[in-house]
């Protein structure tokens, strides 16, 4: 029995339903993960107030302690299973141990700090704001909201904090807030404090904390210091202990000293009134892609394997990808070197390879990319260069989303329904623009990674797919002349509208959609790369591109539409499979780069123009749509065994 496209569109608007709530979750569980680190910085900085060389300094400052561990402890058996709670919960039981025996104040420090970075890591908490934080309005809002307690300058002298017991914090001391992160003090203004006068401000928007948190941050950052971490940071200093807002989130200036050394405290205080700086002085993709691959190593040596892969992952697709459109076109064979070595090493820190095996391919890895910084260092002032990488890059993003539009378009004209064409170009054209739009947001409001760019990328590739075959199924199922006037009979009226208009504005929209943000983000690149000199022949390249995806859309149009019934079905319904194919590859490939699926190098070709990578897990998904496909017109074959007789009855070509 043929299904209607209704209960196909019905099925991808709950698929992408579900994409959505499988987030809820994880959402679910950010508050009490939240709490629970919340519990672990107080402990972590309060407990030498409660306990010097093992005794009791305040009975009731060490109350608290001994309750805010055992809460922390029983708030970790109540969190979503993950693998490695069982560990959570038994270190949580150690640090409440430490605190009841009374241990000493440096080993319940190590403790707390070494447990909260494993609830943050195990539950993915967000540790750092998405956009950068307004001083001015957290000054506003500090005035407005803090200072009767905590006192114009921070001091805790405000004059309702005179008779609060235990008294306002004050800000101003630099020994206790040398040990405050400004995650910590996030999480104080969202969730207040137990037994204190410090109430929860959870109703503020979230940038807004983030402002009072980093704006409360600075009041111990003295001029002399933040001016000498400004020539550094501007100098190119700091990049590896602030390549982002987490580290300066996160970590506090006893942590970074620690970490980094002297100059990250200063630069800490620069960046803390300057948080803007982080993201605006971004390093070029190369240096980014050498940087992450050094963070990754670390985090290996350190036993942290999760985050090695993460920051290998970020490595290749905020870095390296970025700048494969132009070393292919200088150099092919190391573009693909470089692909396979920063590969490899994702797949041995994801099999928790030996150290010297890490060490070894991140080394590979790392030449690589100076041999391509070398490479297009040497190209950069070539104009013909910059003008092939930019046809390059429209050309091999745009061909497939092209294809897929236009035999929809052809197969309208060919029904005689140019009314329909208007929800095919609604859903090309807001591709492109909510493309455009994300790019955008991605830039200068909210960070999106590339993982989750991948993520958009490699679900959507599949979920277009899936529809392409069944597309290509049904076209397959008009091609005989009976068949083609039964549909012509049963879509006059509003019958076409009600069964396939969402779904071609659907799949119009999907084919664009999933090329367009990555395609800005390549050009962004490119006009780094190329240069003043070059902008000419980038848009040079642009227009080129353009123009050919316009003569092969034309193209279709103008042969497709001479062919008669049969042939010009059976054609698009072989193109669409294919496409499914090629997009079943591309969907998996990016789904592997952003690490949420494994991958498993073979010994194979490699053609990304066809969706052919050299992995287990893609061309698993291509051979699967393959089947799928071969399946479906067997069993189209066999159940549409129409008589030759009925289809020279109706001799005539439908108008």
């Amino acid at each position: 029995m043929q299904l209607s496209f209704d209960y196909w569109l019905l099925r991808v608007r709950r698929l992408l339903l579900v994409l959505m709530v499988t987030a809820s979750p994880a959402l679910a569980q950010v508050d009490s993960a939240q709490t629970i680190v919340h519990l672990l910085d107080y402990v972590g900085v309060d407990y030498p107030e409660a306990v010097a060389n093992g005794k009791v300094k305040n009975e009731d400052e060490f109350k608290e302690m001994v309750e805010f561990t055992a809460q922390a402890a029983a708030l970790l058996k109540t969190l979503p299973e993950n693998p490695r709670k069982t560990a959570l919960v038994a270190d949580a039981g150690k640090l409440a141990q430490l605190v009841r025996n009374k241990a000493a104040a440096e080993a319940v420090a190590a403790s707390t700090r070494n447990l909260r970075w494993a609830v943050i890591d195990a539950y993915k908490l967000p540790v750092a704001p998405k956009t950068p934080p307004d001083l001015g309005a957290g000054a506003k809002l500090y005035q407005a909201q803090c200072a009767a307690c905590h006192g114009a300058e921070g001091r805790g002298d405000g004059p309702a904090g005179a008779k609060l017991d235990p008294a306002p914090s004050n800000f101003q001391d630099r020994e206790r807030m040398a040990q405050r992160s400004v995650y910590g003090l996030y999480n104080t203004i969202t969730l207040g404090v137990k037994g204190t006068a410090m109430s929860p401000f959870g109703q503020l928007r979230e940038e807004d904390r983030w402002a009072l948190a980093f704006y409360v941050a600075g009041f111990t950052a003295e001029t002399a210091d933040g001016a000498r971490g400004e020539k550094l940071w501007k100098a190119g200093n700091g990049r590896q202990a602030f390549p982002d807002w987490v580290n300066l989130a996160t970590l506090s200036s006893n942590e970074l000293k620690a970490r980094y050394g002297e100059e990250a405290t200063a630069i800490r205080s620069y960046l803390i009134g300057h948080p803007d700086a982080v993201t605006r002085d971004k390093p070029p993709p190369i240096a980014f892609a050498q940087q992450k691959l050094n963070e990754a190593l670390d985090a290996y040596r350190k036993g942290n394997q999760a985050a090695a892969q993460q920051l290998a992952i970020k490595a290749y697709l905020e870095g390296y990808e970025l700048i494969e459109a132009s070393l292919a076109n200088a150099d092919p064979e190391l573009m693909r070197e470089g692909e396979r070595n920063m590969m490899m090493l994702r797949e041995l820190i994801g099999a928790r390879a030996p150290l010297e095996k890490v060490e070894a391919q991140a080394k590979r890895a790392t030449a690589t990319l100076e041999r391509a910084r070398e490479r297009l260092d040497a190209a950069a002032l070539s104009p013909g260069a910059v003008f092939t990488s930019s046809l390059v890059i429209l050309l091999r993003e745009g061909l497939e989303a092209l294809l897929v539009v236009a035999a929809i378009i052809a197969f309208l004209i060919k029904a005689n329904r140019r009314d329909a064409l208007l929800w095919v170009h609604a859903g090309w054209v807001s591709a492109v623009v909510l493309g455009l739009a994300t790019w955008a947001v991605a830039s200068y409001a909210i960070e999106i990674s590339g993982a989750q760019r991948e993520v958009t990328e490699g679900v959507t590739g599949l979920v277009a797919a899936g529809m392409l075959v069944y597309v290509g199924f049904w076209l397959h199922n008009k091609a005989s002349m009976h068949a083609w006037q039964a549909f012509i009979k049963d879509s006059v009226g509003a019958a076409l509208a009600s069964r396939t208009l969402w779904t071609m504005a659907t799949v119009s929209f999907i084919a664009v959609y999933r090329e367009m943000f990555e395609t800005v983000l390549f050009y962004q690149a490119l006009w780094v790369q190329a240069g003043e000199a070059g902008r000419g022949a980038l848009a040079g390249g642009l227009l080129a591109a353009v123009v050919a995806l316009a003569a092969i859309g034309w193209g279709i149009f103008r042969y497709s539409l001479r062919l008669p019934l049969g042939p010009f079905f059976n054609a698009m319904s072989a193109l669409m499979c294919v496409l499914a194919v090629v997009l079943a590859g591309k969907g998996m490939a990016a789904l592997q780069e952003s690490g949420h699926v494994a991958a498993t190098s073979l010994d194979f070709i490699i053609l990304p123009a066809l969706g052919i990578f050299p992995t287990a897990q893609s061309l698993g998904a291509q051979l699967f749509t393959l089947i799928v496909v071969g399946v479906g017109y067997y069993l189209a074959r066999r159940g549409s065994r129409v008589p030759r007789t009925a289809e020279s009855a109706h001799p005539q070509r439908p108008s």
